[in-house]
């Protein structure tokens, strides 16, 4: 039995071959089309040397090429290596040299920036370009997209994969240059693809169950976030291992997003955070949208604060929300659930899965105790570590209780009710004075004031605290904030020494594609302006 990516939607091919399983924008393709697509591809690829364990860039938007290309890869028992496609150059020649990319699918429209970094690349021995509207020169010696696919075979003939292949996701997370993260492909499946039922914690018990269970229909799911990014990937992956229809919009436009749910009849949203949160409401709310299909919206990797939430249920009464926690490193490690009636004043707060607890910085297990914090840590089916980096894999692992725990650096503390809520990376903790500050703790308390769009929270230098809280934040289109009130608001929801001393009023708060915080962006701002206003410590 493998439960390796390529099998699991080739499964899903057999089951449902004539429902449609991608859109993206005016194009869709039914199962059986994406399954020979891919076939097709993965031939194109082997012809030119491209085999088990090579590595193969995707450097797109959200496109149907892209998911072709990425299942090509895993059916050659090769690895996609996702790209951003925000990077400059700088970005964009470290991924490919440290991915060891030695093929590498592109759209037209970055045509110069594959350019100027081939010369860097020896390795990079194959590209093949997607043409996309644009009229770009592609780089000498690409292959247009579809010419390599017409040349391939569409026979499903390939050699016998494992549930060991490797798949890798590059991640930016909030700081430094991107880091490979390198999961087995049965390891990721259960942490992150539907293998482990996220409610119950119960194992699906064979590869071809997920495919069986979506035979007499599965839900349509549009995953907002690039593809580039893990979330979308295993929102997309997860959906099409049950026969699900999966729709994308090319890239996130709140109300193309909208109308692309009224149009494909879509039942469940996956979003990350408030960063696609607040403007889908915004974009809702100025428009005429049939929203009716839809059951469920759930966020994921990043903050999705109560305010913003509860915004949800006021507008859909009878939706499903639930709020997933995790990371390209841990996988799933807790969800949480709300409902119309629930405390809206907690932060963001979730049950935890089975294999995931509290460490304290020596790597002790915490206590399940109301108000102990320490770095959330999960067991069991858990990452490699990461690729070509055996130093920083070091740092996210550590042993407790006989087991071998990945710790990202997400904190959380206990509650009462046997939940725990986020508290935030540790990594951009703000420590004033001694008292530790987790911005995204204060980043909900922020955005719940109604002038409030979005917003940062940074530690700024400070003489005699060491740091202070700073915040960046950004008003609602035509708002004019009152500093003052928006300094009380924050005051009545979280401990005085966590109110924001320094304030940057920004006309947008700049995120990564993920819709991520860019908290180096907020660092560089900060140092480059004075604040619109500034307290000193009491």
């Amino acid at each position: 039995m493998a439960f390796n990516i390529a099998d699991l939607l080739e499964h899903a091919v057999d089951v449902a071959g004539d429902r449609t399983a991608v859109v993206c924008g005016d194009r869709s393709l039914t199962y059986t089309e994406l399954d020979e697509r891919a076939n097709r591809l993965a031939h194109h690829l082997a012809s030119v040397g491209v085999g088990k364990g090579d590595h193969i860039g995707v450097y797109s938007r959200n496109s149907l090429e892209m998911i072709e290309t990425m299942f090509a890869a895993y059916k050659l028992r090769a690895i996609a290596i996702n790209v951003n496609y925000r990077y400059v150059e700088a970005e964009l020649s470290y991924l490919l040299d440290n991915g060891d990319v030695v093929a590498l699918m592109y759209e037209r429209q970055y045509s110069d920036r594959v350019a100027a970094v081939l010369p860097s690349l020896p390795d990079l021995k194959h590209v093949f370009v997607v043409d996309d509207g644009s009229d770009a020169e592609a780089v000498p010696g690409a292959v247009r997209y579809e010419d390599a696919m017409a040349g391939g075979s569409p026979e499903r003939d390939f050699p016998e994969r494992s549930g060991d292949d490797l798949y890798i996701l590059y991640t930016g997370g909030t700081t430094g240059y991107p880091k490979g993260v390198m999961w087995r492909h049965e390891d990721v499946f259960r942490a992150l693809g539907g293998g482990i039922d996220f409610l119950t914690g119960e194992y699906v018990p064979d590869e071809w169950a997920l495919a069986e269970q979506g035979r007499d229909g599965a839900m349509v799911r549009l995953p907002a976030a690039p593809l580039i990014h893990g979330a979308a990937q295993w929102a997309a992956f997860g959906a099409l291992f049950e026969c699900g229809t999966v729709v994308f919009v090319p890239q996130f436009d709140a109300d193309e997003v909208w109308r692309a749910i009224e149009r494909h009849r879509v039942n469940v949203l996956t979003i990350v955070g408030d960063a696609m949160g607040r403007p889908l409401l915004d974009a809702y709310r100025a428009g005429s949208y049939d929203a009716s299909s839809i059951v469920a919206v759930s966020s994921h990797a990043a903050l999705f604060s109560q305010s913003v939430k509860q915004e949800y249920l006021a507008e859909f009464p009878n939706l499903v929300l639930t709020d997933a926690i995790g990371s390209s490193e841990s996988g799933f490690t807790g969800i949480g659930m709300m409902g119309r009636d629930d405390d809206h004043s907690a932060g963001p707060r979730v049950n935890f899965g089975k294999d995931a607890v509290l460490l304290d910085d020596d790597g002790g297990i915490v206590a399940a105790e109301p108000g102990a914090v320490g770095r959330i840590g999960r067991r069991g089916h858990v990452p490699l570590g990461y690729y070509k980096d055996r130093a920083k894999s070091d740092t996210i692992f550590v042993e407790a209780g006989g087991a071998r725990y990945v710790v990202p650096g997400d904190y959380a503390r206990y509650e009462e009710d046997g939940t725990v809520t986020l508290l935030g990376r540790g990594s951009q903790c703000v420590n004033t004075g001694g008292e530790k500050v987790f911005p995204e703790e204060v980043e909900g308390a922020l955005k719940s004031h109604p002038d409030v769009f979005d917003a940062l929270v940074i530690g700024v230098p400070d003489e005699r605290m060491g740091q202070r809280v700073g915040a960046l934040v950004e008003p609602r289109p035509g708002a004019q904030l009152d500093l003052t009130a928006i300094e009380e608001h924050v005051r009545g929801a979280v401990a005085g020494y966590k109110v924001p001393r320094s304030i940057w009023l920004v006309s947008q708060v700049e995120r990564l594609p993920s819709g991520k915080p860019d908290y180096p962006w907020a660092q560089r701002h900060a140092a480059a302006h004075a604040p619109d206003t500034e307290k000193t410590a009491a």
